[in-house]
């Protein structure tokens, strides 16, 4: 038998209970794929990461991604949460941490800062998604609300039509009219595996990203990713880059846009996603994702 140490933290929250859970195993070594899709199976935590040390030592480490059902290339709180255990731990595979994480994963390389309170301690993370956006295929107002539970004049599309989009890992950006319109929102298994079919070009699960305007740069949010066994998630960085790095495109030049997405209130997990939007000449470059966490439990798993 192998014990693993482990830290679980809340991702997006700087509150015990709140944000999005994640578990991190902090030596990942000499595990198999087998093995790590079963431990995150049995966290059923939306993800699990594995830290093992880097193919190339100019970087910090090698990060490994599960989902319950499967491994992704990049994600948003994953990141955010495996930086702030690094940050921590302070020493990783016998050398020392900075504040400057690079992180090798199946997506690219993932660029983090640290940011410490006065006495040392974390106090948040900066990550840089990895990819370009990409936009796909667009998805009908009466597809989609079907999907949802909605009415198809629930699904706002003054700015855009419900589309496919990622910055690392893809998803479907839906507009809705309303908070109203948002809290109504529930997956519906047979239209949305009807839709998964119908656009099975786009090599995506099909997971949902819902949003509504709560104010000036604020956004409310809710992402569904059944077919991953995630019901609903409540802190989504990498669709929330996704959503930022989207709208750039859709609004007047500008080289700098904030934008803050609140997440998981209607689970009773209120989690706070920063984002920082970055065009050079009007054109997008690079979104950064800024999150808090807090360590919940650390322990032992034995297989």
């Amino acid at each position: 038998m192998r014990n693993l140490p482990f830290v679980t933290v809340d991702v997006f929250t700087d509150t015990r209970f709140a944000g999005n859970p994640l578990a991190v195993i902090t030596d990942g070594r000499d595990l198999t794929d087998a093995e790590m899709q079963t431990i995150a199976a049995e966290f059923g935590y939306s993800e699990t990461s594995f830290i093992l040390p880097p193919r190339d030592p100019a970087n910090t480490a090698e990060i490994r991604i599960f989902t319950p059902v499967t491994e992704v290339p990049f994600a948003g709180h994953p990141n955010v949460g495996t930086a702030h255990v690094v940050a921590t731990l302070g020493n990783l595979f016998g050398y020392d941490i900075s504040d400057h994480l690079r992180f090798e994963e199946k997506a690219g390389l993932v660029e983090i800062s640290v940011r410490r309170h006065a006495d040392g301690t974390v106090a948040g993370t900066t990550i840089r998604a990895p990819g370009p956006l990409t936009t796909g295929a667009t998805v009908t107002p009466e597809a989609i609300a079907a999907c949802l539970g909605l009415r198809a004049e629930q699904i706002e599309t003054a700015r855009h039509a419900p589309v496919f989009a990622s910055v690392g890992l893809k998803f479907i950006l839906i507009e809705v009219a309303s908070l109203e319109a948002l809290a109504m929102a529930a997956s519906r298994l047979e239209p949305l595996a009807a839709l998964r079919s119908a656009h099975a070009a786009e090599n995506c699960d099909c997971a949902t990203f819902l949003y509504t305007w709560a104010g000036l740069d604020h956004v409310r949010a809710r992402m569904f990713a059944p077919f991953d066994n995630v019901p609903e998630d409540p802190a989504t960085g990498s669709a929330s880059a996704a959503l930022g790095a989207y709208l750039t495109t859709l609004s007047a030049p500008s080289d700098h846009r904030r934008l803050r997405i609140e997440q998981g209130v209607e689970m009773g997990r209120r989690s706070l996603i920063d984002l920082d939007i970055i065009s050079k000449a009007g054109v997008f470059d690079h979104v950064t994702i800024t999150g808090a966490s807090v360590e919940v439990m650390r322990g032992t798993l034995t297989i």
